[in-house]
């Protein structure tokens, strides 16, 4: 079972970093960690890396990220000072060392990051397999599917759905990505029916992730990436 570093992993050892900072991710790449999921948010012509929509809650300043003028994010920072950080920074740092998921939060956030992408993987000589993109925003999701096929899609989900997997289908998913709490073995069976693979957020405990492995998921996404080694 793959073991996803979540924001960066920023509970390694009980000692917190800002989630989706350089430093989380480091340390997870310094612990072994070979999968990494961060959050991304396009405004003034960047990818900045944020899971919230706002200001304020793990970046100073206020407002909304994609209503604000380049020159005030410049200027924020992340609780270690850290500028907020963006998808180049990310490449640059991770390189061919793990798996990159991006999840999709921004709104016209999906063709930025599949060009930005394209771009590395050319100058790189990578491979589009090292790369995810996940999504709430199953519309977007479609679109990179329009853009770039052969970049693997994730379906965030954070209920059961009426038609269980059946999303997957339309979007010619990879994965299935689920909420822990709603995670059931009809879930996981209808996934695999789908030909889809079965990731779970946010998983913390030990246990959670053992009955996971039990059951058949195929990847989970934690904060504390090193309670899971071994796996």
């Amino acid at each position: 079972m793959k073991i996803i570093a979540h924001r960066g992993g920023p509970l390694i050892a009980e000692t917190s970093l800002p989630e989706n900072s350089l430093a989380a991710i480091q340390r997870a790449l310094d612990l072994g960690i070979k999968s990494i999921e961060i959050d991304v948010i396009a405004s003034c012509g960047k990818l900045w890396i944020s899971h919230d929509r706002r200001l304020g809650r793990t970046i100073s300043g206020k407002g909304v990220i994609a209503n604000l003028p380049l020159e005030y994010l410049q200027q924020q920072a992340l609780a270690n000072g850290e500028p907020i950080p963006q998808l180049p920074a990310i490449l640059a740092l991770v390189k061919n060392k793990a798996e990159l998921n991006i999840e999709i939060k921004g709104q016209n956030t999906i063709q930025p990051v599949i060009e930005c992408l394209q771009a590395w993987i050319v100058e790189q000589h990578l491979d589009w397999e090292q790369f995810n993109v996940s999504s709430f925003d199953h519309q977007q999701l479609y679109q990179s599917l329009q853009l770039m096929p052969q970049l693997r899609r994730g379906v965030l989900i954070e209920g059961v759905p009426i038609d269980y997997a059946g999303v997957c289908r339309s979007l010619k998913a990879f994965s299935l990505n689920s909420h822990l709490g709603f995670f059931t073995k009809d879930l996981l069976s209808d996934a695999k029916r789908h030909g889809v693979e079965n990731w779970v957020y946010t998983v913390n405990y030990r246990d959670d992730a053992e009955w996971l492995k039990t059951l058949g998921a195929d990847a989970i996404f934690t904060d504390k990436p090193d309670l899971m080694l071994g796996l």
